[in-house]
């Protein structure tokens, strides 16, 4: 499987995963990888402080109009990043409009009520964001939509949602939308929801708790699994620095030996236990995966967006050879 094909199996891809874990970062690089694919990505942020932004070198928050992270071209053939922030105000101000109510779509926002129309039934938030979200997938403004999920525990009931409001709602424009909503996120031609981990076990946890729950309870598609920051393997960590240092002709300075030593064996006890966690996770949970490395800096900039972008790439191309 190529890039391409990965991205064009469905149509919206919800990037889930619990808070710290890289979701933000994996859902720029599956956007980035899709445009320069040749697709047309759009990439959805829902909680409106992800730093989607700084991922593309770009400054400021995205807004709930489009706004274009990755220009087309950059390199020669790519498609533009598109991007923008879905929230329910702004998404339930859109719908009074669109329904012909627009007087009251601008007194509610005149009085600063938005918020409480919002709230009135619960999950109603939700679905009108999922609704918009919806309607973008329905009128096909990308290829591909990406979805920068909420955390792990909301995005539960952030996807759940649209099915409890049919438990509600018995008639009228809501059960309408959640049912459009229900039939989106149980189609896997249209939605699949990318799990994101790291080689841990709290994180390990968690993503199999809520791979088991999406399933069950919101019957989505899941796709593979993105285990992030993992440590490549070093060959020589078990050589004596001394030893080593010797062979080329090198002197440690005082302490140095004992620094390298504790260095190493840091590396390899984290080696260990990514790899114990990842064999854990394929026993737990059998979905393929996709091993994004650690990259040591203290930001992600376009540069390593592109290094990280590159290795999706790869093990998307090594899943195909998998399984051919």
């Amino acid at each position: 499987m190529d890039p391409r094909a990965f991205c064009t199996s469905t149509r919206v891809l919800i990037v889930a995963g619990k808070g710290g874990v890289g979701k933000t970062t994996v859902s720029a690089v599956l956007a980035r990888m899709a445009g320069l694919a040749g697709l047309s990505p759009l990439l959805v942020e829902l909680e409106g402080r992800s730093g989607i932004t700084a991922l593309f070198g770009r400054e400021g928050a995205l807004g709930y109009a489009e706004t274009v992270l990755s220009p087309a071209d950059e390199p020669p053939g790519a498609r533009a990043v598109r991007a923008r922030t879905l929230t329910p105000d702004d998404a339930l101000v859109e719908y009074l409009d669109d329904h012909g109510m627009r007087r009251i779509s601008k007194r509610l926002t005149r009085v600063g009520l938005v918020d409480v129309v919002a709230t009135a039934v619960p999950g109603i938030k939700d679905i009108l964001v999922l609704g918009k979200v919806k309607q973008l997938e329905r009128d096909r403004v990308a290829d591909v939509i990406i979805v920068d999920a909420p955390a792990a525990g909301h995005a539960i009931t952030f996807l759940q949602s649209a099915r409890g409001l049919l438990d509600a709602v018995r008639v009228g424009p809501i059960r309408s939308q959640a049912q459009e909503v229900v039939e989106l996120l149980s189609d896997p031609e249209r939605t699949q929801v990318v799990l994101v981990t790291l080689p841990e076990e709290t994180p390990v946890n968690e993503l199999v708790e809520t791979a088991y729950a999406l399933e069950d309870r919101v019957g989505v598609k899941l796709g593979p699994v993105v285990v992030n920051g993992l440590y490549p393997a070093i060959a020589g960590l078990d050589t004596d620095p001394d030893d080593a240092a010797r062979a080329i002709g090198a002197t440690l300075a005082t302490g140095e030996s004992e620094a390298l030593r504790e260095a190493a064996a840091f590396r390899g006890r984290r080696i260990e236990l990514q790899t114990a966690q990842i064999g854990r996770l394929a026993d737990a949970l059998p979905l393929p995966q996709l091993r994004l490395p650690f990259l040591f800096t203290n930001r992600i900039a376009p540069t390593e967006l592109d290094q990280l972008t590159g290795a999706m790439a790869e093990e998307i191309a090594a899943l195909g050879e998998a399984h051919r």
